[in-house]
């Protein structure tokens, strides 16, 4: 048996904003975006890994959960401490130089891990962390 991770998905604040930012800054190619009342949900991925993708979907449309439980998230997503994705690339600080230029909230520049990691940090325009590896 095979497994492997088909989806992931992201909030947005902002469909517009994210779609910016995860297909003009970080280079992804869109392969969905969907639309329905007022809503979008935007599929986004690298182009080189066509079986990969992160669903950007607005947050907290549940129709399950209580209007207080709908604040906190918004509340959770708008400190960053909601959601978060790690990526990988070979020329991190190449990376890291787009992302500084392109105005992304920079969290934690280039650096040597103790564990063995190098990487750097930002959020995206919504707040999601994002922890970016060097593949070494």
């Amino acid at each position: 048996m095979n497994i492997t991770i088909h989806y992931a998905f992201l909030p947005h604040t902002d469909a517009d904003a994210a779609l910016g930012f995860y297909r003009d800054t970080l280079g992804f190619e869109v392969r969905n975006d969907v639309g329905f009342g007022g809503m979008r949900w935007i599929t986004v991925g690298p182009p080189n890994q066509p079986e990969t993708a992160i669903v950007l979907t607005p947050p907290a449309v549940d129709p399950g959960i209580t209007d207080e439980e709908r604040q906190t998230i918004l509340e959770l997503i708008a400190k960053g401490s909601y959601a978060a994705l790690a990526l990988a690339t070979d020329d991190l600080d190449g990376l890291f130089d787009r992302l500084q230029a392109s105005g992304a909230d920079v969290v934690q520049e280039p650096i040597e891990q103790d564990y063995g990691v190098r990487d750097c940090a930002f959020r995206d325009p919504t707040g999601n962390l994002l922890r970016i590896n060097e593949v070494r």
